[in-house]
């Protein structure tokens, strides 16, 4: 069986997506595609698709994965262009790699978000950070499906910084960027945790809803403080490594007879 990570985006309207939506706008994808699917074993076989950490609904993400298993070996970029042309325009296939290491999931250990808050003058944005990064803690609340729980919040963030974005906005119209990098822990710390940690430490609290998009999300490296690709084990290992004999087999198939 080959296996194919793919990474994709959730962009525009379609940040509304749920991921129950997105798994059924996939897995109709993967049947116009004609994808050579792997299944499971028992009475109700399903395509062999895991997915890994999907972003929150009405989150935007440039940085969503999954991993297929094929009965068949394809070519990892062909596959790709088959199947974003069957997805709806903003869920988008923008990569592809033959899985040659283990543990994806492993290596989505921290996120990088992005904040837009609308009507938050960049000053004040920058003051409520500074009170978040100067906590030793900030407990938030939350409800889960077991009631409402109590954590702490600035534990997860690894860096969080105020940017103005007033030069794509009007004059008259403030608007605060927010780039936050916050590790994967148990429970989850979300990016509007985040502000409601802002809301309690400097009273923050933007007129509008903010605009979330997760940017990257990887293996947090801790000497440069940077979220690395996960992907790019697996890209070492093929460059490294033969390719699968079908898709050698592919590669090396004769064109036809020249005109």
């Amino acid at each position: 069986m080959q296996r194919i990570r793919l990474r994709y985006t959730k962009r525009g309207r379609l940040r509304f997506t749920s991921h129950r939506d997105f798994q059924r706008a996939f897995e109709r994808a993967l049947r116009r595609a004609e994808v050579p699917m792997a299944y499971s074993a028992g009475f109700t076989p399903h395509p062999r698709v895991s997915y890994a950490n999907a972003a929150p609904t009405g989150t935007g993400s440039e940085a969503e994965y999954l991993e297929i298993g094929l009965a068949e070996a394809r070519d990892p970029e062909k596959l790709r262009e088959l199947l974003d042309e069957s997805m709806p325009a903003g869920l988008d296939i923008v990569d592809a790699v033959e899985a040659r290491t283990s543990g994806l999931a492993d290596r989505l250990t921290a996120s990088v978000w992005e904040m837009r808050l609308d009507g938050v003058e960049p000053a004040e944005a920058e003051r409520a950070v500074a009170a978040f990064l100067a906590a030793e803690t900030v407990e938030v609340q939350r409800r889960t499906k077991n009631g409402m729980r109590t954590f702490d919040t600035r534990s997860a963030v690894v860096s969080l910084e105020a940017l103005s974005a007033q030069a794509d906005r009007p004059l008259d119209s403030a608007c605060a960027i927010l780039r936050l990098v916050v590790r994967h822990l148990t429970p989850a710390v979300r990016p509007d945790d985040v502000l409601s940690g802002l809301r309690a430490v400097a009273d923050l609290a933007p007129p509008v809803p903010s605009a979330v998009t997760r940017l990257a999300q990887g293996l947090f490296d801790e000497e440069s403080g940077t979220v690395t690709d996960p992907l790019a084990p697996d890209r070492e290992a093929v460059t490294a490594a033969p390719p699968t004999a079908a898709v050698a087999a592919d590669a090396k198939a004769p064109e036809g007879p020249a005109a």
